[in-house]
């Protein structure tokens, strides 16, 4: 069965934001962000992963990717 894989961290280099600043506009931790930028995570909120993408100014899908194994 394959995986799905967060594409975070490539996101924040091309729109050039750091992890303080995208964990305070969107309301979590940066220590819920740095884990969910790691792939530390087994699970994400739908209202969180909306509030990185309003942020990011991305969709889903340029986040989330699906990895076969």
């Amino acid at each position: 069965m394959g995986k799905i894989v967060l594409r975070l961290d490539r996101m924040m280099v091309e729109r050039k934001i750091s992890l303080n600043e995208l964990a305070e506009r969107v309301g979590i931790s940066n220590v819920n962000l740095s884990k969910i930028k790691n792939n530390k995570v087994t699970a994400i909120r739908f209202s969180t992963l909306a509030a990185i993408c309003e942020v990011l100014d991305c969709d889903a899908g340029d986040i989330l990717e699906y990895q076969k194994d």
